[in-house]
């Protein structure tokens, strides 16, 4: 983070030095949300990745690496999802519905029935703070799997 910061041209560049302290944070309540609607955290803190590919995100970073997990690689049970990153889904207070709210597999199938995917509908950003949707995965060996094969 601080290598990041120090580059400072980035977006990711331009994080506050209490970013990660925040972040951890509302990851935690992310996770007991999760618990409490029967999810399976095998992590204290989640992998934080996004439901389909976002370019947007590509800027955030000097050299942006990605990969990609197939959702049907994923025990559902290990994964939740926020209309959003974690940051504005939860702290922001705007009255939208999909704010405050962490959703399983299943439910966040029906959010983009009724709101579309972000990155989709709002790829520039010019229409509301929506980008992608987040998503959570708090289970190590799906992520080793795809990243050390």
């Amino acid at each position: 983070m601080n290598r990041i910061r120090e580059e400072g041209k980035t977006f990711a560049g331009k994080r506050p030095d209490d970013y990660l302290k925040i972040r951890r944070g509302l990851e935690t309540k992310v996770r007991g949300i999760f618990v409490e609607k029967g999810g399976q955290p095998q992590r204290k803190y989640p992998f934080s990745l996004t439901l389909g590919e976002c370019k947007w995100l590509e800027t955030w970073y000097k050299n942006p690496l990605y990969i990609r997990i197939p959702i049907h690689e994923c025990d559902p049970a290990t994964l939740s999802f926020t209309y959003r990153d974690i940051f504005p889904a939860i702290r922001y207070k705007d009255g939208k519905p999909y704010r405050g709210q962490v959703y399983t597999l299943y439910e966040i199938q029906e959010v983009i029935l009724d709101h579309g995917l972000p990155q989709e509908w709002n790829s520039e950003g010019l229409l509301a703070p929506e980008r992608y949707i987040g998503c959570q995965l708090w289970d190590d060996k799906i992520v080793e799997k795809f990243c050390f094969d």
